[in-house]
């Protein structure tokens, strides 16, 4: 696109060449971005004026069935993947029916004291498993069949600041909105017109990008142009600044991070280094590797160890430290995180003794303010398991982001339905406890269908303890979304409802119940 007919149009530029410039550092490069920030005096007023969330991505796709074990579902479980499952004896148990592989110690003394929070089975409906489109969906927050070029950060740190890039930064907000370590941006933090973040490809060190003295451009259209991206490179300049300046202000305190080999670990030192030094950036992305486990997942001298283990290993080590780093640094009630990942990894394992491209997965979230415990329910195991068979979503990736958008980032109402496009029910991640909730105060349930299996027509009963919005809806085994039988407000009580297998094809199915942030799940199968 031109402006005029030869200008380069600004907002094309800065979406499509914002990770083109690089900024040496000490040990790699930046792909530099130019921001600006216009104040919010909502926001400034406001109590989560600090709050910050830090983003872990696992890339490639995380076996969740390794890492969160339904020992509940162990006997079907070791039928389906005998060759790499974690044996029995070696997980941690977090409760009598579920465990966490033997590499997350830290995470099982986390989720005793409450800050940690595994939410099951996340995923979308009509699940993708190529790595590129899938992870495509998750940063934008979109539906599988819906194609977007910003992500569901960047739309939200543009509602937090307008105006952007105009003018900033300032003296006022001289900070990036998001930092993301790595090497350029993804389209999570893209904005309608311009990335809201800024790569950095090392957080322990920057340095200037733009030499004095370039400020002579010849006065033509180009010439006008090459002002603008100077202008850009200038900004970008500025922001370094104000990095250095932060880490220059703070030094870690935690003794646990490792000394070497762990990259997600150097990564969060870094972060919690800029926080303490006072920068006012809000997001921050890291990322660790290597989770596309098609072969040698483990060793079979020792399923318990191999590349999942050292992943995991890696992941539990840095974000312990991570967290110790930040009660010594006094900004524990301030930070919260949380991982994604593209999807997870079949039921069945593959002869390569590893796993190939699945759907839903369990989710952490961690954090002194979030609700630690399980949100939601073991994925059911069938008896038998073939190659087609993946874990059922509980739980929509919306629903998640919703949640923190809402509960720990402020945002309410018309915001919150431009950032997700859509309305998406919250869930109970940050606050009271879950394990100081009852399970089941009232008795709201949603019970197994009968008959199962069903050929014709089977039924389905459930109650409500209050007055509220319920769902029912029926998907696949791949997280399709196949059938609403009831959405709408409901008084509380007992409801049946019955279900037509008209068109459904024989094969396993499942039923969830939805109400506000609870949700139950029952298998059911389709015979003919």
């Amino acid at each position: 696109m031109l402006n005029g007919r030869n200008g380069m149009d600004r907002r094309r530029f800065l979406k499509i060449g914002a990770s083109a410039a690089a900024v040496p550092l000490a040990g790699g490069s930046m792909a530099a971005q130019a921001f600006g920030m216009s104040p919010l005096d909502a926001l400034a007023a406001s109590a989560a004026n600090d709050r910050v969330l830090v983003v872990v991505r696992l890339d490639g796709g995380n076996d969740g069935l390794n890492t969160v074990l339904p020992l509940d579902q162990y006997a079907n479980l070791a039928k389906a993947r005998a060759n790499i499952l974690i044996p029995e004896a070696k997980a941690v148990k977090l409760t009598a029916a579920t465990g966490l592989h033997p590499a997350l110690g830290g995470f099982a003394k986390l989720y005793a004291d409450g800050k940690l929070q595994i939410i099951q089975s996340v995923g979308y409906p009509s699940h993708n498993q190529s790595h590129f489109r899938s992870t495509d969906i998750w940063f934008s927050a979109s539906e599988y069949n819906q194609i977007l070029s910003t992500g569901w950060l960047g739309r939200y740190l543009e509602t937090v600041y307008p105006g952007y890039p105009d003018g900033f930064p300032s003296k006022d907000f001289p900070d990036p909105p998001a930092i993301q370590i790595g090497s350029s941006l993804y389209t999570l933090l893209q904005g309608e017109n311009v990335p809201m973040g800024m790569a950095v490809a090392n957080a322990t060190s920057i340095y200037s990008l733009v030499p004095a003295g370039f400020d002579t451009a010849p006065k033509t259209p180009a010439g006008h142009e090459l002002t603008f991206i100077r202008q850009m490179f200038t900004e970008t300049q500025k922001y370094g600044e104000s990095i250095k300046k932060a880490l220059a202000a703070a030094a870690n305190k935690s003794a646990l991070y490792p000394a070497t080999g762990n990259t997600l670990s150097d990564q969060l030192k870094g972060v919690a280094r800029l926080i303490a030094g006072g920068m006012q950036t809000k997001i921050y992305v890291v990322t660790l590797r290597g989770f596309d486990t098609h072969a040698n997942q483990v060793l079979a001298a020792d399923v318990a160890t191999g590349a999942h283990a050292l992943l995991l290993t890696k992941l539990n080590d840095a974000i312990v430290a991570f967290q110790d780093d930040l009660r010594l640094l006094g900004l524990e009630n301030r930070v919260i995180g949380m991982t994604m990942s593209e999807f997870g990894r079949r039921i069945l394992s593959n002869a390569s003794l590893g796993t190939d491209h699945g759907t839903s997965a369990p989710l952490f979230v961690w954090g002194d303010p979030v609700a630690g415990g399980i949100l939601g329910t073991n994925p059911v195991i069938p008896a038998t398991v073939t190659v087609k068979d993946n874990v059922p979503m509980q739980y929509d990736y919306r629903s998640v982001y919703s949640s923190i958008l809402k509960d720990w980032l402020g945002v309410t109402g018309a915001d919150l339905t431009k950032v997700l496009l859509k309305d998406f029910p919250a869930l109970p991640i940050v606050g009271t406890p879950i394990l100081q909730r009852a399970s089941n105060p009232s008795g709201a349930d949603l019970e197994q269908n009968f008959p199962n299996p069903f050929r014709e027509a089977t039924t389905l009963r459930y109650r409500v303890d209050a007055g509220e919005r319920v769902r029912l809806r029926v998907f696949d085994s791949r997280g399709g979304l196949v059938r609403v039988v009831v959405d709408g407000f409901h008084a509380a009580g007992s409801y049946a409802r019955t279900l037509e297998a008209g068109a459904l094809r024989p094969g396993i199915y499942f039923c969830r119940l939805e109400i506000g942030g609870r949700t139950w799940q029952r298998p059911m199968e389709v015979m003919r």
